[in-house]
């Protein structure tokens, strides 16, 4: 394939509640969020709607109204596809997942113009209901389930295991969600986006130790729409877009956690997806300007950080505490604010992902704008990263 594909356009609503609660006389109605989007991401782009050959929408949440919701979709809008129109699900990954066959679409020629767009519905679902479907969801059932194992308590595990392995300390962890919250107040697409101090993050409630609350994302609702082109489209709009030059993906054979004793610290489909995408890339790490980590917990970011090859391993947790992953520093990491700021709608989380890389790439991300950014990368990921999609994508001003 010699076909090159690049984000063109974007939309997304703030990340919060949005989300009505079922026994409410009005009802926020997800297909009218996702119309707009639709409108606002081909109006950014420069394309028009007959343009659009393919939909791949992330599969809504259990607890969104309409079912069948592609084919509704594309029936509200009036829109007539000769490609594919598709839900898919890849659990944490669903939103990478979708990004990443909507570029298929494009490059097997099945569309010049894709869109891949979403919406995630969770905020006013009672949380017993919420925490029963995950833990049945991300576990085994004859296990993790019964004994109320949440995705948290891993990501615990692993932090607990770094702390003992390379010294770090629960301060280093808190620096990553400060740095974090003082990006998301640039952001006006932000859940939180009130600063907080170091002292603050340490004096938080235990969620599961050592992890505290400002180090874990809560619950979000959010949508978002990004319109994918051939570039040759890209380049005959004349206008600035981000051009996906690598991708990769690598499973390593476990269901979200692993019973077979491992690195729990290495990431390892991290670190392979990585791989794979620079060498398609034809770049290393060190090139990397900015990058957007699908990074659920503070402790998430420094593994991903070293995965990637940023940091050697342990020198992730010391990096954050010095500035080096923020705004200014060696290499800008969750400039949006990430998942414990901008906000965790899970099934859509990595589109807005790839908004904020387009808007890097693109050079209009205003105050938190990465001076002369021109490769990005970005992580989705699924369960304890037993799998990982990675993408490098280039700016094209």
């Amino acid at each position: 394939m010699t076909r090159r594909v690049a984000i063109i356009g974007t939309s997304a609503i703030p990340v919060g509640r949005h989300q009505t609660r079922a026994d409410e006389p009005l009802q926020v109605l997800e297909q009218e969020i996702m119309t707009r989007l639709v409108v606002e991401a081909v109006a950014d782009a420069g394309v028009e709607k007959k343009d659009i050959g393919s939909l791949v929408l992330t599969l809504p949440r259990p607890y969104t109204l309409q079912k069948y919701f592609s084919t509704f979709l594309v029936s509200h809008l009036r829109l007539q596809c000769s490609g594919s129109v598709l839900e898919v699900m890849g659990n944490g990954m669903t939103a990478a997942v979708c990004f990443d066959r909507a570029c298929d679409e494009i490059l097997l020629g099945r569309t010049d113009v894709a869109l891949a767009l979403g919406i995630n519905m969770e905020a006013a679902t009672p949380a017993f209901e919420h925490a029963m479907s995950s833990m049945r969801t991300t576990g085994d059932v004859d296990f993790h389930a019964s004994g109320g194992f949440i995705p948290i308590s891993w990501y615990a595990m692993d932090a607990m295991r770094y702390m003992h392995e390379y010294g770090a300390t629960r301060e280093q962890f808190g620096a990553v969600a400060v740095k974090n919250r003082w990006h998301a107040s640039m952001n006006p697409l932000a859940q939180y986006r009130k600063p907080i101090t170091l002292p603050e993050v340490l004096e938080q409630r235990p969620i599961v130790e050592p992890l505290g609350l400002y180090d874990v994302p809560g619950r979000s609702d959010g949508a978002a729409c990004l319109v994918l082109a051939s570039e040759e489209v890209a380049k005959s709009l004349g206008r600035p877009y981000a051009l996906v030059r690598g991708r990769g993906f690598c499973h390593d054979g476990s269901h979200q956690i692993n019973e077979v004793p491992n690195d729990m610290t290495e990431l390892f489909a991290a670190k392979e997806a990585a791989a794979t995408a620079y060498r398609q890339a034809g770049i290393q790490a060190g090139n990397i300007d900015v990058a957007e980590f699908y990074a659920p917990c503070t402790v998430v970011e420094v593994l991903v950080s070293e995965a990637v090859g940023f940091f050697a391993r342990g020198e992730g947790a010391p990096a954050a505490a010095e500035g080096r992953t923020k705004l200014g520093g060696q290499i800008p990491i969750s400039t949006s604010g990430g998942l414990t700021s901008r906000g965790h709608p899970a099934y859509v989380t990595s589109l807005y992902n790839y908004c904020e890389m387009a808007d890097q790439l693109r050079g209009r991300a205003g105050e938190r704008q990465v001076k002369d950014a021109r490769l990005g990368l970005t992580t989705g990921e699924l369960g304890n990263y037993n799998a990982a999609l990675v993408h490098v994508l280039e700016a094209q001003r």
